[in-house]
């Protein structure tokens, strides 16, 4: 027995095949939890979400959510895109998932016009849109997270956007459908978010628990996940206040 072992009475023998949980990566995602709670509580005060949960929308609310969220979707890829630019080939692993996630979501904006045009929008005009301010300060904090040297802060952002898709986006679509009578093709961009970021989250929980994420790296995750979370709401809050 040592003497570490003498002092505590407690073995620090490692059982073969077990790997004792790292404190700071428990920490991390624990703490990634206590701001997707908050995120969540924050959600059911959005006006368009409460009604819908109430039964209380109408196609031209529906309309009007996927306007509004196309104008951000776009931009989507095109910071991952640039926070993969801006990794170094010390951190080869996350710019190659960053590139093969911006891969996966750059046609992404598709699938909402198609929806948009199944429920009677106009393709011109989703396309001629402009965005809110919740998405003028989504995408423009993003861009400049992406920009930073090595953003590894930006995966805060998608555990974030990804959560969204997998926990929230297949409720939100059947509950539309439930309520106004929509067919599969006009809730797909919602539908297919369920599936795609469940996947995605997989990946990241992957990231978030390796040995690449560091004290320093873990703080500024959490950051920007707490951002994202709070704009995103102010994106879905100031629909059509440009």
């Amino acid at each position: 027995m040592t003497s570490t072992e003498a002092s505590t009475g407690i073995s620090t023998e490692t059982v073969e095949g077990y790997r004792p949980p790292q404190p700071d990566r428990a920490g991390l995602l624990a703490r990634l939890s206590d701001v997707w709670t908050d995120f969540e509580a924050r959600l059911a005060d959005v006006p368009i979400l409460r009604a819908l949960d109430a039964g209380d929308v109408t196609v031209a609310d529906y309309q009007r959510l996927l306007h509004n969220l196309r104008q951000q979707v776009v931009d989507g890829s095109l910071w991952i895109a640039r926070a993969a630019s801006n990794f170094d080939m010390d951190h080869f692993d996350l710019r190659s998932a960053a590139i093969s996630h911006a891969l996966e979501e750059h046609r992404d904006h598709l699938l909402l016009e198609r929806d948009y045009v199944a429920v009677g929008g106009s393709l011109e005009a989703l396309r001629a849109g402009r965005k809110n301010v919740g998405s003028q300060a989504l995408s423009g904090y993003m861009f400049h997270e992406a920009s930073r040297p090595n953003p590894v802060g930006c995966l805060g952002a998608m555990f974030i956007i990804e959560g969204l898709g997998a926990q929230k986006a297949g409720v939100w679509a059947r509950r539309f459908q439930e309520v106004l009578g929509l067919a599969d093709n006009q809730v797909h961009f919602m539908a297919y978010h369920q599936d795609a970021d469940a996947e995605h989250t997989g990946t990241l929980d992957a990231i978030l628990t390796s040995d690449r994420i560091d004290d320093d790296a873990a703080d500024a995750i959490v950051t920007c996940a707490r951002v994202v979370a709070r704009l995103y709401v102010m994106q879905l809050t100031e629909l059509d206040e440009i």
